[in-house]
């Protein structure tokens, strides 16, 4: 745009194009080579021989109105499913097990708000010249942050930062930190990611480089929530079996969609899991609704998540956005100790209560149990031996629960169903109460993370009149 305002369809030279943004932007030659190259490849900019110095070119912009209608119909050929996953699959060669794979979710998060900042930029400036702004006029009006999604300065956009390949690091930095403080919500993602810890390898520094080259090959402007989504998905699921070694868990979508089924949430329900990871659960219920009632019941859903580790819950954040989930609430904590949502003097309850915790989780015995928050209110049929805590996890979710219509899905150890001592007196409580609903136990090397079958617990405060006094019993260990 500098450029053309300086220009418009005179013909011009190298140094002056150079002159132009080095005043304005302190571009440098090598940034100036990269900038003229990408309108060229864009049909944006006419390149001949100058007549006076075959050795050099002289350069004609395509007319504004021309740029901008080709700039607003990229998205129109969108990118496909395969498309989509292929540059993922070697944005995941490329760093292997050499760099966290988080950083790739981060930087699809960069291009796609920024690209989508660039397009909402387009509709808002021609929106603004057909009421009679000028172009200058025009441009500052369609930069105000009522236009987008979230509040970017323009040399924040992908596009700025990319022509600086020497400084990408410190521009990522500087951009997270501006972003972080203009748009609180997502002061948890930006504040996750240290590109200059990351960048002090060269290795990983041309690793970047060629990450950032690889994302800019596609524009991500009309994708759809939907594929951009499974295509979040995917890296989480690609990288799965690497991080279940340092203790990360990823549950199945398969198990996930099961579980949704089962307890099917409905709009205007509220549903919670109390440890949300990267957010696939409340995704699931989401998605669940919006294929059964459509989108617009599904955002009558009130989704609440709680994870302790920062990071986890930046890449849930990013997980939401990326899906165009905005009706979600999120908090950092650990929910044995100090459950975030609360209503009035007690814990808040929900119509639906959902989880993956972690399984046989030690260091939650009665004496630490004791030092959390509402833990009479909790654990009333008593406390889990220190050594696994599955039965703190479902206690907690059993008092989340709403009395007349709250339902409760845990994926969890089947050990829990047959071990002794501490738990099995808290089994009986909770069957003495008539709270379980169904027992379903899966197969073995389902999940990542371990090699022992898991089950799903079904839990109602008010069974159904046909249903009570029984458990449905579903050995689904062969499936």
């Amino acid at each position: 745009m500098a450029l053309w305002t300086e220009y418009e369809d005179s013909p011009f030279r190298f140094e002056d194009a150079f002159n132009v943004l080095k005043r304005d932007f302190e571009d440098s030659e090598e940034q100036m080579n990269v900038i003229l190259s990408e309108l060229r490849k864009k049909g944006w900019l006419r390149a001949e021989f100058d007549p006076e110095d075959a050795r050099k070119r002289i350069y004609t912009l395509e007319r504004s109105e021309k740029i901008i209608s080709q700039f607003l119909a990229i998205g129109e050929s969108e990118l496909t499913r395969g498309e989509l996953e292929a540059l993922l699959k070697r944005a995941a060669d490329l760093i292997r097990t050499r760099v966290d794979y988080t950083f790739i979710l981060f930087l699809l998060f960069y291009k796609r708000i920024s690209d989508k900042w660039e397009i909402e930029f387009e509709s808002a400036y021609n929106e603004a010249i057909s009421d009679g702004l000028s172009e200058e006029e025009a441009r500052e009006e369609a930069s105000k942050s009522l236009y987008h999604d979230f509040d970017i300065e323009p040399e924040l956009l992908w596009e700025n930062i990319r022509r600086d390949p020497a400084r990408l690091p410190e521009n990522f930095s500087k951009a997270m930190k501006i972003l972080a403080e203009r748009n609180p919500d997502l002061k948890d993602v930006f504040e996750n990611v240290d590109f200059i810890q990351f960048a002090v390898s060269r290795e990983n520094a041309e690793i970047l480089r060629q990450l950032v080259e690889l994302f800019s090959a596609k524009p991500l402007h009309h994708v759809s929530a939907d594929l951009l989504g499974d295509a979040y998905e995917w890296i989480l699921r690609y990288f799965a079996p690497q991080k279940a070694k340092e203790g990360e868990v990823y549950t199945p979508r398969e198990d996930i969609k099961l579980l949704v089924k089962i307890l099917d949430p409905k709009p205007n329900e509220k549903v919670y899991d109390l440890a949300m990871g990267s957010g696939g659960m409340l995704i699931g219920a989401y998605k669940h609704v919006e294929e059964k009632h459509g989108k617009d019941e599904a955002n009558k859903l009130f989704l609440y998540g709680q994870e302790a580790n920062h990071m986890t819950l930046a890449l849930a954040e990013m997980n939401f956005f990326i899906h165009d989930i905005r009706n979600v609430h999120l908090s950092l904590g650990d929910t044995l100790f100090y459950p975030k949502f609360k209503s009035a003097d007690r814990i808040m309850e929900f119509d639906i209560v959902i989880a993956n915790p972690p399984w046989n989780q030690d260091g939650y015995g009665e004496e630490t149990l004791k030092k959390g928050e509402f833990w009479k209110e909790r654990f009333k049929y008593g406390f889990p031996p220190n050594q696994s805590a599955d039965w703190a996890w479902i206690q907690h979710m059993l008092s989340s629960a709403d009395e007349k219509n709250g339902r409760v899905g845990v994926v969890i150890d089947n050990g829990c169903l047959f071990r002794g001592g501490r738990e099995r007196a808290i089994r009986a409580g909770i069957l003495n109460k008539d709270l379980i609903e169904a027992v379903i136990l899966l197969p073995e090397k389902l999940f990542y993370n371990t090699g022992a079958p898991g089950a799903i617990l079904i839990l109602r405060k008010s069974k159904p009149e046909g249903r009570k006094g029984k458990i449905l019993f579903i050995n689904a260990s062969q499936e």
